[in-house]
């Protein structure tokens, strides 16, 4: 068995290095000796964040480490997949927390109609920015900038991905779309939510042996 050179970890959406799961994990491969980076996705300017910029600063954590583990989660999942998709030879294994797969046309289903014209009207939408514990405005062309990318990414890496039952944020369902195709990936449901914090260390315990293997 090996263990990982290196894990990145990507943070949901209006989310931050300082999630509760990326503390619990950095914990715990930190505990062993694993480099366990979590970069600001956002790279301080949430305002404007898309999904391209975003792949620009895993790319930059990336780099120069040889080849890695990826986690992310909810979006951080969905940029993680993207990724690994597009460079094969950089990311070794993914492991995916209720990965936001399909994340244009969600966004889409996640606002009624006025709602989304007032975004495309004025370009700035108010979300609350959970790492920061303020309401925060996002610009219109996280919508846009979506639509240019896979809405389930082509993976070939081994990949496991935990999900919650009860996720009312991105369906479970979607995870299992994902998987269906892909006798590389392995999905495990959990009683649980979106944030699935109820189970970290089941997932804890399911990633380090993956890991190894």
């Amino acid at each position: 068995m090996t263990s990982p050179a290196g894990v990145v970890y990507l943070h949901g959406f209006a989310s931050g290095p300082s999630s509760k799961k990326a503390r619990f994990f950095g914990e715990r491969f930190a505990a062993r000796g694993i480099r366990f980076t979590v970069p600001d996705l956002a790279a301080g300017d949430f305002a404007n964040l898309t999904l391209t910029g975003q792949l620009g600063v895993i790319e930059a954590a990336v780099a120069g480490g040889g080849p890695v583990c990826l986690m992310g989660s909810s979006m951080g999942g969905y940029l993680a997949a993207l990724y690994a998709a597009a460079r094969p030879s950089e990311v070794e294994k993914l492991v995916l927390m209720a990965p936001a797969f399909d994340f244009a046309a969600r966004w889409r289903e996640r606002l009624n109609p006025a709602e989304f014209a007032a975004w495309e009207r004025t370009g700035r939408l108010s979300v609350f920015h959970y790492g920061e514990g303020r309401a925060a405005e996002v610009g219109f062309a996280l919508y846009t900038d979506a639509l240019r990318h896979e809405p389930f990414p082509a993976v070939t890496q081994p990949t496991l991905i935990f999900h919650g039952r009860h996720d009312e944020v991105v369906p479970p369902g979607l995870s299992e779309r994902f998987t269906a195709d892909k006798p590389q990936a392995r999905l495990r449901l959990f009683d649980s939510d979106h944030e699935l914090v109820n189970v970290t260390e089941e997932m804890w315990e399911d990633t380090w042996a993956f890991f190894q293997h």
